[in-house]
This record gives C-alpha cells, sequence and structure tokens, in this order.
C-alpha cells in the first residue's frame, strides 16, 4: 500500500458503517426509540453527516450538549426532535424558542415556552434533581423524563441495576410521559433499561463502549485516520530520535517519520502503541512532538501509507495505552482543514 491520495492527514468518515450501526442500535432497542447523541460534533465525525445517517438508519432524534449545537441540527432538520442535555447558559433560552428545542432540566425551574425533561439523579450525582423536585413541576410542558448511567460499562454491574431500578420509579410517577435513560452500554448490555427511548453516541460510530473490540457487538467503525511515511533513515546502535532520547536503537535500527503529532491529535502519550505501516504492524518510537512522530520499519519506503486509526488498528487500542476511553481519542482530532483533509464516503 502507497500513499496514493492520502494528504499529509487524512480523516475518512464512513457514512455507510454510521447508517448500519444505527441500524443495529435501532433493532436491539425496540420498540424503544433511538435518539443519536450527536454532541461535540458528532464525537468527532461531523455532527451534520453523522446526523444524517443516523436518521436514515432508523434514529428518530437527536440529543445534543449545547444549545448551539441544536440550533445548528435545527436549521439542517426542521421536523426531528433536538434535546439539549445539558443546561441552558445566560440568555440562550430565547435561541432555544427559536430553534424548538427540547431542553433537560436539573432543576425545578422551567424557562417559558420550552418543552423539558426532567432530569432526576438516581446516581450519577452530576447533572439532575430528586424526584420530589420533578413533581413539583407544572406537567404542561414535560415532554420526558429521564436519568443517566454512570457505569453501564462496568463489569460489576450491581450499580447500574440499581439505578435502572431507581429510574423505574421515576417513569411510574410520570404516567404518559416518554421516559429514557440508557446510554450505549445500557443498550446494548440491559434490556430494562430501555424505557421508551435510548440515547445512543459511542455505538452510533462504531466504537466500543466496553472499550474492547467493537467487532464483539456487531459494530463497524464509521472513522478513519490515515498519513504516510514521510521520510525514512538508519538509526546507529547508540543513536536516538525524537526529545528526551527516549528511544535509543540497540541495533541498527530503520525508521519513519509520520508528519502528524499531538498538534493533530495523536496524543504525546502514545509512545509505544502501534499503527499499520502498509501491511505490516509497527510501534511508534520515541517522544510523540507536536507535529511528528517516529515509526520502526522493516524494508517500507517513503511514501507508504500509515493507518492511525483503521484498517484494523483501533481507537480503544489507543485509548489503552494512554489510559483513557475511545470518544476521547476521536473527539480530540483537530480536523482543521489546515492540518487534515476531510473525507467522507459512504461505504
Amino acid at each position: 500500500m502507497t500513499l496514493g491520495s492520502v494528504a499529509r492527514s487524512e480523516i475518512t468518515i464512513d457514512l455507510g458503517a454510521l447508517r448500519r450501526n444505527a441500524a443495529l442500535l435501532a433493532e436491539v432497542a425496540a420498540p424503544a426509540e433511538l435518539w443519536a447523541v450527536v454532541k461535540a460534533d458528532a464525537y468527532g465525525h461531523g455532527a451534520l453527516d453523522a446526523a444524517r445517517a443516523a436518521l436514515e438508519g432508523g434514529a428518530s432524534g437527536f440529543c445534543v450538549a449545547t444549545a448551539p449545537e441544536g440550533a445548528t441540527l435545527r436549521a439542517a432538520f426542521p421536523a426531528a426532535r433536538v434535546v439539549v442535555m445539558s443546561p441552558l447558559t445566560t440568555g440562550e433560552d430565547e435561541l432555544a424558542r427559536g430553534a424548538w428545542l427540547e431542553v433537560a432540566l436539573s432543576t425545578p425551574d422551567v424557562p417559558e415556552g420550552l418543552d423539558v425533561h426532567l432530569k432526576v439523579d438516581t446516581g450519577m450525582r452530576r447533572w439532575g434533581m430528586t424526584l420530589e423536585e420533578a413533581l413539583s413541576v407544572p406537567r404542561d410542558r414535560v415532554v420526558g423524563v429521564m436519568s443517566h448511567l454512570a457505569t453501564a460499562d462496568e463489569p460489576d454491574d450491581s450499580f447500574a441495576r440499581g439505578q435502572i431500578e431507581r429510574f423505574a420509579e421515576v417513569a411510574a410517577a410520570f404516567p404518559g410521559v416518554p421516559a429514557h435513560l440508557a446510554n450505549s452500554a445500557g443498550t446494548l448490555r440491559f434490556p430494562e433499561a430501555r424505557f421508551d427511548a435510548v440515547r445512543c453516541g459511542i455505538a452510533l460510530y462504531g466504537l466500543s463502549p466496553f472499550g474492547d473490540d467493537p467487532a464483539r457487538h456487531r459494530l463497524d467503525p464509521v472513522l478513519s485516520w490515515r498519513s504516510y511515511v514521510a521520510l525514512a533513515k538508519t538509526l546507529a546502535s547508540g543513536e536516538s530520535t525524537g526529545y528526551g532520547r527516549r528511544f535509543v536503537a540497540d541495533r541498527p535500527t530503520r525508521i519513519g517519520v509520520v508528519p502528524v503529532g499531538y498538534g493533530d491529535g495523536f496524543r504525546r502519550g502514545l509512545t509505544g502503541t502501534e499503527v499499520l505501516v502498509g501491511e505490516a504492524r509497527r510501534r511508534v518510537l520515541g517522544t510523540v512532538s507536536m507535529d511528528s512522530f517516529a515509526v520502526e520499519l522493516g524494508e517500507e519506503p517513503t511514501g507508504t501509507t500509515v493507518a492511525l486509526i483503521g484498517d484494523g488498528v483501533l481507537a480503544e487500542e489507543h485509548a489503552r495505552v494512554l489510559g483513557t476511553i475511545n470518544h476521547e481519542i476521536t473527539c480530540g482530532l483537530n480536523r482543521d482543514p489546515t492540518r487534515a483533509e476531510r473525507r467522507v464516503v459512504d461505504g
């Protein structure tokens, strides 16, 4: 595999994969509705493209974090349900009303003229009100009750099951009002958590909510990220590459310099992770710089494609090296066109 059309850095979004993931999640969740979480520019995948593919795959609404995110979606999808899950900031009431957004409330204070979802804290201890506070809200603008699972992706399911039981009591206190609790992990793992709708983000993008191989859950990764070997050289024994001499060759070692670094979202802590150089898995060597990193080479020539994510290289693998989660990897990619070329396909 050689460079071909790959730019300095190329991020590819496969809408066909996203559509298939949405269809899978809609099937799993049924008869509950699937609401696609497209906040933070769809976890780095492109909110408008992701939203359109999700609708085509079976989603019936969208969830975002902010009113400006919601207003952007409303302009593109005038008929879709759009739920803002974080509190409005000062002065955003008018924007939310003008864009017909539904808003999650963590206190009993209802903004004038807005349909609201009452967020009840069942154990996350973040946003949310008590059930008693929720019951004090006039029902005329209440279009949903909701909570959020704190540990649906953890091996020990006892806390999650306790939250599900507590939320069932909340849902029962609001007969006829749509109830929604489950995130991606909750949707896939706990049938009893699905209620009337599920809010799926990470699984929609073909990333595992459990940090393992997405294929185990029949999910198809949507994002791939590629660069190339811009320069190849051989280190003599005792020579090093990169800042701090973190890699010193103990024998003649051929390396390639890839023109991507932490300024692009390939994090400084990814020393030792693997990428795909041509057809071979190769280790990242030495310190990742702002604009480049070094990778071990066999006989691969300058110009060989380097898959940073995709072609079997999983965001979950990089997340494990960093001690973080896969969505932080994709959210952290620098999609500025001066750094990376973004390409949308429908495979």
